[in-house]
């Protein structure tokens, strides 16, 4: 990739901005109850994409949180991907057509991967595939329900079908500020052609300088989300490393 993206994170539910621990919606910390103010400061502080997340529509298999992300959308003028509840082709051309630049699609993946195929073909450049994974196997329901299904088969399984990303979580990091699971993400992104977007456990400056290392550069980028609530991570600072490192891999 030319450049590495860092995504802030927001993730809804009951209209608000939580995080999680590992996937658990008994363990939500509030963050923010107004996503779009939220939305809007990160935009502020430089960032260049917003990732979303509706958590009760990836529960609920349907959207659950269209208030907010609406809200969200008409807020910030950075572009927005969005995953949560997206099982339909309906649900895909609803959320493109009200700005969301980029669908992703999790649950679904799995069991109807003629859906994504649809979905890419149909809206090329704007579906993403999010692989949760648990012990290197796929997640689904809201990581509710552990798959057979190995993260990399899954990865393959889209090298033809037109899907622009990855957002590959490793579930035992995420929200657990413990660091990304770099050699897990690499090496998946190295399997396959289709980039990889790092996600689950970014939790400080360290991670970032992890993030511009050269071996990290196959990466699209990683998302970031309890780290940069809890202050353990400067917007600027992170924000002014991956624009130092990515104008020196340019030269």
């Amino acid at each position: 990739m030319d450049t590495v993206i860092l995504f802030p994170a927001i993730d809804l539910k009951d209209g608000r901005c939580v995080r999680l621990k590992q996937g658990d919606m008994a363990q939500a910390t509030v963050f923010n109850d107004d996503p779009a103010a939220q939305a809007a400061e990160f935009e502020a502080q430089g960032f260049e994409w917003l990732h979303v997340v509706d958590l009760d529509g990836a529960f609920a298999g349907k959207p659950m949180n269209a208030g907010a992300v609406e809200a969200i959308l008409g807020r910030v003028a950075f572009p927005v991907q969005l995953g949560g509840g997206i099982r339909d082709i309906a649900t895909v051309e609803g959320w493109l057509a009200k700005g969301v630049r980029r669908v992703i699609i999790g649950t679904a993946a799995v069991r109807d991967p003629a859906f994504v195929r649809e979905a890419a073909k149909a809206f090329p450049g704007q579906v993403a595939v999010g692989i949760d994974a648990r012990d290197g196997f796929v997640a689904v329901e809201g990581w509710a329900e552990t798959s057979s299904l190995a993260a990399v088969d899954l990865g393959r399984r889209f090298e033809d079908a037109g899907v622009a990303a990855i957002i590959y979580t490793d579930i035992a990091r995420d929200g657990m500020l413990q660091g990304i699971n770099w050699d897990g993400t690499i090496a998946l992104a190295g399997a396959l052609t289709i980039p990889v977007i790092a996600s689950g456990g970014l939790a400080s400056m360290a991670d970032i300088e992890r993030l511009c290392a050269p071996d990290a550069a196959i990466l699209e980028g990683a998302i970031t989300g309890r780290a940069l609530y809890d202050g353990r991570i400067d917007p600027a600072a992170a924000l002014a490393r991956i624009a130092q490192a990515d104008k020196g891999q340019a030269a």
